[in-house]
């Protein structure tokens, strides 16, 4: 069963509760604390995007068109669609010799509440270039060049990029093929069901990669780990957006990345707390992305000691959730409602 995650308050009563799962697992994939049902299974959505880019740095179509870190770090994000990102996703398509119209993700209205008071200004309809999946589908566009595969069904499952990206979570989940269930997610591209225990594997193995993973495969996960540090605006955006704040926030010592429909995933680097890495994920199970999920993953991360109340500064705005009325006065929040029972194995 889902276990409560989030309460909502207004004045002394719970007014709703958001329940869901949690988990984090260290780099050897042992449970250090779980709620709820983690082995639920769902769809990954964007927090998939960083494995979705492991080939085009394994393969070497990152290293072939010279793709900046910046541009590795966008291939990993859900940008908002400010002139960066698009300037960023644009230069991925002009090295790889192709342009906007190649892109499969489709448009959308940016992210950003500035870019698309922009385009209303002026009366523009957004860009493709804007969808937050942009640079993510640039990448998957340069591994079909690399591969000498169709460019124009790199979305579709059957394509070799697909193909080698389902190899990728597969490896990272400890998910067999065969099991990992696959959908459409909302950019077009396909997006893998696992259980919520093997999206935080994935995360521990990002950070923290095995030794038995190949060289090629440990540099994959360093770059992309080192390029959401350096560039935490290309995961998500300038302002507004919890997995840039956190990776921020956490000053070199962790990754994190949204997905859709109440999905978020944390990676911790290998520290003194914790020397073998931290994979968390957690599921809002009514797919709350707005106040139940920044509550409950900032309090799983103190709770962990991830986070200390000197680094709540910059993210203090998504934690605890406030409800305002409609006179903008606050009157209630959603606050987190649990306590971990962590273990702390690395230490035995």
């Amino acid at each position: 069963m889902p276990a409560p995650l989030v309460e909502v308050r207004r004045g002394p009563i719970v007014e709703s509760l958001h329940r869901g799962h949690l988990i984090a697992v260290n780099g050897s994939g042992q449970t250090i604390t779980a709620l709820g049902a983690p082995e639920t299974v769902t769809y990954v959505r964007s927090s998939g995007k960083p494995f979705q880019a492991i080939p085009l740095i394994a393969s070497g179509a990152a290293d072939r068109f010279g793709f900046t870190t910046q541009e590795i770090a966008i291939a990993c994000g859900s940008h908002s669609g400010e002139p960066a990102h698009v300037e960023t996703a644009s230069s991925m398509l002009r090295k790889i010799g192709l342009d906007e119209s190649a892109l499969k993700c489709g448009v959308h209205v940016p992210f950003s509440a500035e870019a698309a008071r922009e385009l209303a200004r002026n009366q523009k309809p957004p860009s493709v270039l804007q969808n937050n999946c942009s640079g993510k589908h640039a990448g998957m566009l340069a591994l079909a060049i690399q591969l000498g595969v169709p460019s124009e069904t790199y979305d579709e499952w059957t394509n070799p990029v697909q193909q080698e990206i389902g190899k990728a979570v597969s490896q990272f989940s400890n998910v067999s093929q065969g099991n990992i269930v696959i959908g459409i997610d909302g950019c077009g591209a396909p997006v893998f069901g696992i259980p919520v225990k093997a999206m935080a594997l994935m995360y521990a193995r990002l950070v923290s990669p095995p030794a038995d993973f190949d060289f090629g495969l440990r540099n994959a996960c360093t770059r992309i780990v080192n390029a959401m540090i350096e560039f935490p605006e290309m995961i998500g955006g300038t302002t507004d957006r919890l997995d840039t704040e956190l990776i921020r926030a956490g000053r070199g010592r962790l990754i994190s990345k949204i997905g859709a429909e109440g999905v978020y995933t944390v990676g911790v680097l290998p520290c003194e707390e914790w020397p073998s890495g931290l994979g968390l994920a957690l599921k809002i199970e009514d797919g709350d992305d707005q106040r139940a999920r920044p509550p409950a993953v900032i309090e799983a991360l103190l709770q962990l000691g991830v986070l200390a109340n000197q680094d709540l500064k910059t993210i203090s705005g998504y934690a605890p959730t406030p409800i305002t009325n409609r006179r903008g006065e606050r009157v209630g929040e959603a606050r987190a409602a649990f306590t971990l029972e962590i273990r702390r194995l690395d230490r035995n």
